[in-house]
């Protein structure tokens, strides 16, 4: 009886000694691969430099926390408290996150200076054969001011959530393409610079023809990656209604070998006009919003080709390629 016990505890004190190894082995892979982002050149891919990382939670959760990170994208600067990602060693698809703000946004070009903030926020990410299954952030107490001659607010909002949701009758194996249909919205939403109260807002997108391995994003430039595999940006459909005014809008866009978006997007609206009246000077915002009818509801196409947008048949602006 005696010699089975301490075989018993043999095998147990083996097993603890080979997760243990596993676990740090795992945890030290993670803190590389983080690493490696740091030498990024922040043009074709992001680059993240944590000011401190940290990886715990041991033996059953890695717990990957980055403190002080800053995050360059072409000119753009964010500037990141605190960042955290946990998952279950028992279920590595699906990570848990958050963030502490505010975040400081930073433009080199423009020498712009912004600072989303929130009260709460989380984010969960389910990953299913390393295509996306869902992705869901959600955030209270928003706020995004501009810092560069004072503090002054842009938008607030109660309550904001986005989504992300695979489409797998749409996942082509075959072609390693998926879709995604995308859900965003804010709740008790105000923007003074438009007198905009107290609105909600959502939005309804579905994204095709793209790389369903998320391994493989960053591995080529995505714009021209998904223009070559047919994609397309349906907008089912942009909502907003304040009580007093409303605005509706859907479309469908794509990219043309140039990188030029092509497409149409249907804007509906009744009281915007009048909203975005002393800030939109005429004939602009006539020429997005279009002619009131008898109900005094605004309808238009704006029609996107050959590198230009057009209001119905008349030419408003030139567009830059997008790659």
């Amino acid at each position: 009886m005696k010699k089975r016990i301490i075989i018993l505890g043999s095998l147990v004190l083996l097993v603890v000694m080979a997760w243990t190894g596993a676990w740090f082995f795992i945890a030290g892979q993670l803190r590389q691969q983080i690493e490696l982002q740091a030498l990024a050149d922040g043009e074709t891919a992001p680059q993240l430099v944590c000011g401190s990382l940290d990886i715990g939670g041991f033996p059953f959760r890695f717990d990957i926390e980055c403190a002080s990170a800053s995050v360059v994208s072409g000119d753009l600067l964010a500037e990141i408290p605190y960042m955290r990602a946990s998952a279950m060693v028992y279920r590595p698809n699906h990570l848990l996150g958050a963030a502490t703000g505010p975040i400081a946004l930073s433009d080199a070009f423009t020498g712009s200076r912004q600072e989303v903030n929130w009260t709460e926020s989380e984010a969960s990410l389910r990953l299913e054969d390393w295509r996306i299954a869902r992705l869901s952030i959600v955030v209270d107490g928003v706020t995004w001011t501009d810092q560069l001659f004072g503090d002054t607010l842009i938008v607030e909002a109660g309550h904001v959530e986005a989504h992300l949701l695979d489409m797998p009758e749409m996942h082509d194996a075959e072609a390693g393409r998926a879709a995604l249909a995308g859900y965003l919205r804010a709740e008790a939403l105000s923007a003074p610079g438009i007198e905009l109260t107290d609105t909600n807002a959502e939005i309804e997108l579905e994204v095709t023809a793209l790389p369903d391995d998320i391994r493989n994003w960053g591995a080529e430039p995505i714009l021209p990656d998904w223009q070559q595999a047919g994609g397309k940006l349906r907008i089912l459909g942009i909502r907003a209604n304040d009580g007093t005014a409303d605005l509706n809008a859907s479309g469908e866009l794509a990219l043309d070998a140039q990188g030029y978006p092509t497409g149409s997007i249907s804007i509906d609206s009744l009281g915007v006009a009048e909203r975005i009246g002393p800030y939109i000077e005429e004939p602009w915002r006539t020429l997005v919003l279009g002619v009131p009818g008898e109900t005094g509801r605004h309808s238009n196409q704006l029609n996107f080709a050959g590198g230009g947008v057009s209001s119905g048949l008349v030419p408003i602006a030139a567009l830059a390629p997008l790659f």
